[in-house]
């Protein structure tokens, strides 16, 4: 078994969106060497790395080996969706008396934030280390009018992988 000076986060390049954005990757390994690649486009889960009980390693998760695979091909595989999950039908809601037309982009319904949910965005990263778990804190602001919506939405989405080897918990 791996010591807890071994957990750790690393950060790496792992490409450009079309509008020029920077996105990064963000492994995340804890003391017993379940791995897990977090990439900032999307807040999207792209490996998990874990034993099987006969000790092979393998990776868990659906998803592209590239940022081009996201941005061409984009089933939600291990991203972050929103503002809404699911769909809206018609994309029309009334919140406070007042009807919001959102984007259609599931025939006549908007489905998962729309257009441009959750996970077709580049999130802020912050990682961390150290003798408890490592740790990754993703965050967006969506502004107000963003897909339709009213209001401005601060999301943060926290995964950590614990010693235990337990699932990595997301919160929000």
């Amino acid at each position: 078994m791996k010591g807890q000076d071994d957990q750790r986060t690393t950060e790496s390049p792992f490409g450009v969106t079309r509008a020029g954005q920077q996105v990064d990757a963000f492994d995340l390994t804890n003391a017993r060497g379940l791995e897990m690649r977090v990439i900032t486009y999307g807040a999207i889960i792209t490996s998990l790395r874990a034993p099987d009980r006969d000790g092979r390693i393998d990776d868990l998760v659906l998803g592209h080996d590239d940022l081009t695979g996201y941005l061409d091909s984009s089933p939600y595989l291990g991203a972050v969706i929103g503002r809404c999950a699911n769909r809206i039908a018609r994309g029309r809601f009334t919140l406070d008396g007042i009807s919001y037309q959102l984007p259609t982009n599931d025939g006549p319904n908007h489905l998962h934030g729309g257009v441009r949910g959750f996970d077709k965005v580049v999130w802020s990263a912050q990682p961390r280390g150290g003798a408890r778990a490592p740790v990754l804190t993703l965050t967006y602001t969506s502004a107000d009018g963003e897909e339709g919506y009213p209001g401005r939405l601060s999301a943060t989405v926290r995964y950590e992988l614990t010693d235990h080897d337990a699932m990595p918990r997301a919160t929000s």
